[in-house]
């Protein structure tokens, strides 16, 4: 994966993000400090795709704050200018709020302006009793879009099918 341009995402985030390593790092003015990274998924022949995790290193209850939401946004569209591939995410189960939390990613997501360039497909799964989210995001001009979402979208049926 090629590393975000961090100047050009201080244009567009309210927040001002930092690389240390491999993740993206930035604190909320409530004092919270989220951490983004992006881990390469290879089981999709001859396609780039990433999981993309977001996770709350304050392990705080982070207030209703619109910067978040913009900070993601940006860091998002960072990727997808740097790397034109395919995004995955799972939303986390550890405290069972990932229901809540795929609406919230959701709603950010699915703005005007990610609509036109974006695609977002959704899943939710079941396996021994836990639940899961999942999202595919990739941008409208992907060369081998028609056969990702169509991928996605099998692979998710046959899940299904099997439980």
């Amino acid at each position: 994966m090629k590393a975000l341009n961090t100047s050009r995402l201080q244009l567009a985030a309210p927040y001002t993000v930092v690389q240390e390593g491999e993740e993206y790092l930035f604190r909320t003015d409530s004092d919270i400090l989220y951490a983004v990274s992006f881990q390469a998924y290879d089981a999709i022949p001859g396609m780039s795709a990433y999981w993309f995790d977001l996770s709350n290193r304050s392990h705080k209850a982070s207030p209703n704050d619109y910067k978040v939401r913009e900070t993601v946004i940006a860091i998002i569209e960072e990727f997808f200018y740097q790397n034109p591939d395919i995004l995955l995410y799972m939303c986390d189960t550890a405290d069972e709020q990932q229901e809540m939390r795929a609406r919230l990613f959701l709603r950010w997501f699915n703005g005007y302006e990610q609509q036109k360039k974006y695609t977002i497909r959704t899943a939710h799964l079941t396996d021994e009793g836990i639940d899961t989210y999942l999202a595919l995001i990739i941008q409208r001009t992907h060369p081998q879009y028609k056969e990702i979402i169509d991928l996605f979208e099998r692979e998710i049926a046959m899940f299904q099918e099997n439980k």
